[in-house]
C-alpha cells in the first residue's frame, strides 16, 4: 500500500472497497505529520543562526524518521486488521459449534482492530513534542510547516481513536472495552491540549 503513488492510493481509497479506510488514512496523516516535522528540522540544521539547536534538531530528525516509517507500515496494518474482522463475520453459523467459533473469531479480530488504531494514535501523539520543538526553535521561515505538522498529528490521533471506539462496540469483554475507552478518552484530551499549546506559538 505504501509503495503506491499518491494518485493510485487516492483511487483505491475512493473505490467501493472498504480498505484502505479511515484507520489507514489516520496512519497516513501521522506519517505526513512526522515528515513535516522532519523537514523543518532539516531546514534548521546547518544554519549558523540555529547552531545552538543543531543537536536537538538532529535528534528530532531521527525520531521523526522512525515515526514516519512506522506509520507508513501501519497503513497496511490497519487494512489487514479490518480484513480479519470481515473474514470472521463471513464464517459459517449453521450450528451451535460454528456459531461459537464464529463469535470467538469476531471477538478476537475486533480486539486487534481496536489495538491497531490505538497504537497508531499513540505513535502519532509522539509527533506533537517534535512539532512543538520545530515551531518554537526551528527555522522561522518554516514555522507554518511545523504548525501543520501539529494539526496533522492531532487529526491522526483523533481519527485513529474513532476507529478504536467503533470496534469497541462489537466487543463483549467489558474489562477490555473499559480499559481501551479510558485510554482513548485520556489520549484525546491530552492531544487537544497539546495542539492548542503549539498553535498558541503561532506568530500569525
Amino acid at each position: 500500500m505504501k509503495n503506491k503513488s499518491i494518485h493510485e492510493f487516492a483511487e483505491v481509497v475512493a473505490s467501493n472497497s472498504p480498505v484502505p479506510g479511515g484507520g489507514s488514512i489516520a496512519a497516513l496523516c501521522g506519517a505526513l505529520s512526522a515528515a513535516l516535522a522532519e523537514m523543518v528540522a532539516n531546514l534548521t540544521t546547518g544554519k549558523k543562526k540555529y547552531v545552538e539547536v543543531e543537536s536537538e534538531m538532529n535528534e528530532i530528525k531521527n525520531k521523526a524518521m522512525a515515526l514516519r516509517s512506522k506509520l507508513l507500515d501501519d497503513i497496511e496494518r490497519d487494512s489487514y486488521a479490518y480484513n480479519k474482522v470481515m473474514e470472521a463475520y463471513k464464517m459459517p453459523k449453521e450450528d451451535d459449534e460454528q456459531k461459537i467459533l464464529r463469535n470467538k473469531a469476531i471477538e478476537e479480530s475486533a480486539k486487534i482492530a481496536a489495538e491497531v488504531p490505538l497504537d497508531v494514535a499513540q505513535t502519532s501523539f509522539k509527533i506533537l513534542p517534535l512539532a512543538e520543538a520545530v515551531v518554537a526553535r526551528g527555522n522561522s521561515n518554516a514555522v507554518t510547516d511545523g504548525l501543520v505538522a501539529a494539526m496533522l498529528a492531532r487529526t491522526a490521533v483523533l481519527s485513529a481513536l474513532l476507529n478504536v471506539r467503533i470496534n469497541l462496540e462489537t466487543i463483549s469483554d467489558k474489562d477490555f472495552v473499559f480499559e481501551y475507552k479510558n485510554r482513548a478518552d485520556v489520549l484525546q484530551e491530552e492531544t487537544l491540549f497539546y495542539e492548542k499549546k503549539i498553535l498558541e506559538l503561532s506568530p500569525f
